[in-house]
């Protein structure tokens, strides 16, 4: 049975969430004070697990500004919180036709609802009521006659009465009618049959941590007068449910005299969590946890100065040191409850739809990135999972379908504010940032990862460069020579002072990065720093200088000078006085080698109506006109001497 749609209304505020889908993982992103929170509760409250007993309270939870217009809001009823709508799978259709035969389920969804002051949840069924009393009547021994004036029966009890006014029953037919009497209706006999596969609700919050250390005869006491349940006590009952899952429970604990006596099943459960904070916690892979049940002493506070007490300790194996469970990080300490909460889940082996309350949010970006994959991994095989978060490393940019957007939605269209209560969509139409916030977030990290999509990448300074190169390596290609390796992915970091900080961002893609900059006079500092430095493998920066035989170069220097004029001209529509030429760009300013620079000089004595020059408009005219690489002058055939160069120098580095 899979949970597919919900619709919250009347609870806190969510006054009508409208209807939303639900998905195998599903989660709900939004700002603070949205309504999450509401949302995951109200659903919590639909048929709770016992471990999180969350229950609908009128006074509590129908929206305040309502409540005393209660009785007429609803005509009298009760005012349903919750409904849902449930896929049934073939384990469902099954479970029915072992007791009532094939053919009864007239629709594969059924639906479940709750309303306040409900002992239970109401069940909507399309059952096919004829069917079921034909499949009950079959093969007990009635006759045709028998069967038609049975047939007609509503209900188990009116069929019940019926089969008993018929004389001699047979055993099976005794049986039949023992088992009618147990039925209030024929849907309620369905639903007995489905019930066993309709999941609890689990609710799990951010602030449920584990405690570090329990008395166990105080929890004892607390358990006896029912007061354990209580939230202020959740940290306790974590504890316990840790020691529940290493088959020492409570009052096996206070029974035996000896520590030895479950010392090894709290070493064995210890060992299968450590594995699994091994296995998800990639932040620390050092760590070791170490339970001890041992006798108070007199020295320490209370309540652990007496009697039973429990210690949870992790010790740190690359440190040598040991320390207690309450003083490791935040983000820590709420991973591994989480774990251990849903360890005793996994062991229940029941349906458990999961609610999460901003999962992981004291954790790392990192780290919550492990928890998505813990989620996808051992969570999402046997249960639905239902989370809120407003952090981007919460939201898996994979699976942005899988994403709902809650809002508090504010009608500002009349003369005061209006609150409309909370909403959840499956679109991105909202208006407000902070709430799509973290989808934006979550979207544009997957997009500047995915910058490198190629696992040898080349760092040049800027756009213009690449489109240069690809100029020059198109025209090399087309007369057979070395062009750049396909397998180069080039990208942009907009100056050589950005590159230290672009191959440590992703230098964990595990990719092969060389650099190719400019060489200037401010900037050789920076460039021999980079060689020097161990981000980057040795041999692999990379100047135009060393492919022109100037002391500085920019990409431009790779074309000889009257080609490099032909491409202004062509670029800018220069002609007349102001057509350049080999000998008027480089008598623009004699000062530097550069071509750049010499174009700057040119461009600032041109007429006004000529656009003032930049890197990037030629190399983008280039592309559009390769056909200026066509030539066999020797202004071309230079050119290409130089980029050639540089390419086989780039592609002997590749593998």
């Amino acid at each position: 049975m899979k949970l597919i749609k919900a619709h919250v209304t009347n609870f806190r505020s969510v006054e009508d969430s409208e209807p939303f889908g639900i998905e195998q993982v599903t989660c709900l992103v939004g700002k603070n004070e949205a309504g999450k929170s509401a949302l995951l509760l109200a659903l919590a409250a639909l048929n709770p697990h016992p471990s999180t007993p969350v229950v609908f309270d009128k006074e509590r939870d129908y929206p305040r500004r309502h409540l005393t217009a209660y009785e007429t809001r609803h005509n009298g009823r009760d005012a349903v919180a919750v409904e849902t709508e449930w896929a049934l799978d073939a384990d469902d259709i099954n479970a029915v036709a072992a007791v009532l035969g094939d053919g009864i389920m007239t629709s594969q969804t059924i639906t479940v609802r709750r309303t306040y002051n409900s002992a239970g949840t109401i069940w909507t069924l399309d059952v096919d009521q004829k069917r079921v009393i034909d499949n009950l009547l079959a093969s007990k021994g009635f006759d045709d006659a028998q069967l038609s004036a049975l047939k007609i029966a509503t209900s188990p009890a009116e069929l019940a009465k019926k089969i008993e006014a018929i004389p001699e029953l047979t055993e099976p037919q005794t049986k039949l009618v023992v088992w009618l009497k147990q039925q209030s209706t024929f849907l309620g006999a369905v639903r007995s049959c489905l019930e066993p596969h309709f999941p609890t609700f689990m609710y799990f919050s951010n602030y449920d941590r584990m405690e570090g250390a329990v008395q166990f005869e105080l929890l004892q006491q607390l358990k006896a007068s029912n007061q354990l349940q209580q939230d202020e006590y959740s940290g306790a009952r974590l504890f316990l449910e840790f020691m529940e899952y290493a088959g020492v429970p409570l009052e096996d604990i206070l029974k035996v005299t000896t520590y030895e006596t479950f010392n090894a099943k709290l070493q064995g459960a210890s060992n299968n969590i450590t594995d699994q904070i091994l296995e998800y916690w990639t932040q620390n892979p050092d760590l070791e946890v170490r339970v001890d049940v041992s006798p108070g002493k007199t020295g320490d506070r209370p309540p652990y100065n007496a009697g039973t007490v429990g210690r949870a300790r992790i010790y740190n194996h690359l440190h040598r040191v040991d320390t207690p469970f309450s003083e490791r990080s935040a983000g820590f300490v709420w991973f591994f409850s989480f774990l251990v909460k849903f360890a005793q889940v996994k062991a229940s082996g029941r349906p458990v739809v999961l609610l999460l309350d901003e999962p992981g949010l004291t954790l790392h970006g990192k780290a919550q990135g492990d928890l998505l994959r813990y989620f996808d991994e051992k969570l999402a095989p046997y249960h639905q999972i239902i989370y809120s978060t407003h952090s981007p490393f919460m939201v898996a940019p994979d699976k942005l379908l899988s994403a709902r957007v809650v809002e508090d939605v504010v009608d500002t269209s009349g003369p005061r504010r209006t609150s409309k209560g909370t909403k959840v969509r499956s679109d991105v139409l909202s208006k407000d940032p902070d709430t799509l916030f973290p989808l934006q977030g979550a979207l544009g990290y997957e997009i500047t990862q995915s910058l490198f999509v190629g696992k040898h990448t080349l760092l040049v300074e800027g756009a213009s460069d690449i489109l240069y190169l690809q100029a020059l390596s198109d025209a090399l290609k087309a007369r057979k020579r070395s062009g750049l390796d396909p397998r180069w992915t080039l990208c942009p970091t907009g100056g050589i002072g950005n590159v230290k900080a672009f191959v440590s961002l992703f230098g964990g893609n595990k990719l092969d990065i060389a650099v190719l900059a400019d060489q200037t006079k401010p900037d050789t500092k920076k460039i021999e720093e980079l060689r020097r430095s161990q981000i980057l493998q040795s041999g692999r920066v990379f100047t135009i200088s060393d492919f022109t035989d100037k002391e500085e170069s920019d990409i431009e220097d790779l074309f000889d000078p009257m080609l490099f004029a032909s491409i202004l001209n062509g670029c800018y529509n220069l002609t007349g006085t102001s057509k350049l030429t080999a000998t008027s760009l480089d008598e623009a300013d004699q000062a530097t080698a550069r071509l750049v620079k010499k174009a700057e000089a040119v461009f600032r004595v041109l007429p006004e109506t000529v656009p003032m020059f930049d890197h990037f408009t030629p190399s983008a005219w280039l592309i559009r006109n390769l056909e200026i690489l066509d030539g066999t002058g020797e202004e071309v055939e230079s050119s290409l001497r130089r980029a050639e160069k540089l390419f086989q120098t780039l592609n002997g580095l590749l593998v």
